[in-house]
């Protein structure tokens, strides 16, 4: 394949929620999609690009926009407890869940603290660092979003008659900034209430963009959310190809703009990508749903309405198919205890720890443990150096000749090495095998449908197609994908972060 260079190095980035390469390809044979097959026929295709774990938009978006792990970028899932304040964040799991938590103090974690706390300020967004260099920036409902521009969110009225809230939120920004209706650019869109989840939304996501586009405003880099297809996924399952078409046909409105489709690529270059897969969640709700309370017995769990209090022993942060479980009591619930009782049911595929230097991992499926340590004399897939000792099968790796790799659960050992060095206490993430999900005090579930956040490769593997350049990233992980997309707006500079 030739691919034409683009007339200018303006980069426009879709991120197209639980796009999958397996129901893509199947939708591409059976189903009029022009516009996804237009971008098979004219770019790079990539299928297997590995995002970040627990695979949730969070992470994932933090891990993207600054090209690190969640051990440097601070950010460890959609749900996690933050130790030094004795607090349970959630991003947004469920409502149900952040109202027992407390609306106000939910929706300030979202809106203010994600991107202004939470999110480690030594380390830079890809907004902030081509703002650094003199380009512009546009963000366009992605949570994760900070730039240097400052900005302000205008939380709805109907929002503050139920929270208690501020009406405005000061937040630093990409130049052109969208944020649902809290934030928007284009003057219409001016009724855009609850039942259409404020503007996020494809819809309003890609009537945002047309705006800069029809206005000529279009900045050096653009990063696009398109989330609906995600509730599809978990309702129908990851087989489900209605999102696919819906979603082709919103793109189809976006290259409609140009006087021709080839005209579209040849002035930009355009990233389409997934953030996470999902894995099938089986029909029969007591197969399929693995409760932690039930298997934690009896150890006494924080409540999410009362908050911790002294008697508790237990934090359960729930992430669809992976769970972080803190302990409290390092006398009566310690780590050692926690790991015993999740090795009860082999539906867990995965159960990691930390001790000293090492990541120890077990599962439900074997009494043996697998440790592992940064640096060594082991080689992996991407060139990062281990060292090892007990069952490698655990983590389905392959070690031969001095060299890993990886199968069932891609670039293993970094994504989990990382994730339990993302925040402080002292914890264990879980992760469920194909076909389950965690479930806990207010959970969400989908028997019959999907879901994501787990370890295994159905949630880790994204397509990407990539047009106008032949340059690729260092590796094809979402990790090392802010090197290579600054690169692209800024050929004529050299410099690149430090790892």
């Amino acid at each position: 394949m030739t691919i034409q260079k683009p007339a200018s190095s303006r980069v426009v980035m879709l991120m197209l929620d639980t796009l999958m390469d397996k129901p893509l390809q199947q939708t591409l044979e059976e189903e009029d999609v022009p516009a996804l097959r237009f971008f098979m026929s004219h770019a790079h295709y990539y299928p297997n690009v590995v995002a970040p774990f627990p695979t949730m938009s969070v992470n994932v978006e933090s891990t993207l926009l600054t090209g690190k792990y969640s051990d440097k970028h601070g950010i460890p899932a959609l749900a996690w407890y933050e130790a030094a304040n004795k607090r349970i964040i959630n991003y947004g799991t469920h409502i149900v869940e952040l109202m027992k938590l407390g609306l106000s103090e939910s929706l300030y974690n979202t809106l203010y603290r994600l991107n202004n706390e939470h999110l480690r300020k030594d380390v830079k967004t890809i907004h902030e660092e081509l703002q650094d260099r003199g380009f512009h920036t546009a963000s366009i409902n992605p949570l994760v979003h900070r730039g240097n521009e400052p900005n302000q969110l205008e939380i709805p009225g109907l929002v503050r008659f139920f929270v208690t809230i501020s009406k405005w939120i000061y937040t630093n920004t990409a130049n052109k900034f969208v944020y649902g209706r809290l934030s928007q650019l284009s003057p219409f869109h001016k009724f855009s209430h609850i039942w259409n989840k404020y503007g996020f939304n494809n819809h309003f996501s890609i009537q945002e963009f047309a705006y800069l586009i029809n206005s000529e405003i279009l900045p050096d880099f653009s990063l696009i959310y398109l989330p609906d297809h995600d509730k599809n996924v978990h309702k129908r399952g990851p087989t489900d190809q209605k999102g696919i078409i819906e979603m082709d046909r919103q793109i189809q409105s976006l290259l409609n703009i140009f006087p021709s489709w080839e005209e579209a690529i040849q002035k930009f270059h355009w990233i389409l990508i997934g953030d996470n897969g999902q894995s099938f969640v089986k029909h029969d709700r007591k197969e399929a749903l693995v409760d932690l309370r039930l298997l934690l017995q009896p150890l006494k769990i924080t409540k999410l309405r009362k908050g911790v209090q002294q008697e508790d022993q237990i934090v359960l942060a729930n992430n669809l198919r992976s769970s972080f479980i803190y302990s409290l009591d390092s006398i009566n619930a310690p780590l050692t205890v926690i790991v015993d009782k999740l090795q009860q049911d082999e539906r867990i595929d995965m159960i990691a720890w930390k001790k000293d230097e090492y990541a120890h991992v077990t599962s439900g499926k074997s009494l043996r443990t697998f440790q592992f340590k940064q640096g060594g004399e082991l080689t992996d897939e991407h060139g990062q150096k281990w060292t090892t000792s007990g069952d490698p099968s655990i983590l389905d790796l392959g070690i031969d000749h001095q060299k890993i790799t990886f199968h069932d659960y891609p670039d293993a050992l970094k994504r989990l090495y990382t994730t339990l060095h993302s925040h402080q206490g002292e914890f264990v993430v879980a992760s469920v095998g194909p076909g389950h999900e965690f479930i806990g005090e207010s959970t969400p579930s989908h028997p019959g449908g999907a879901s994501h956040g787990g370890f295994h490769k159905d949630d880790s593997l994204i397509p990407m197609f990539v047009t106008g350049t032949d340059l690729q990233p260092a590796s094809l992980r979402m990790v090392d994908l802010k090197d290579w997309i600054i690169k692209l707006v800024d050929p004529n500079n050299d410099e690149i972060s430090s790892p």
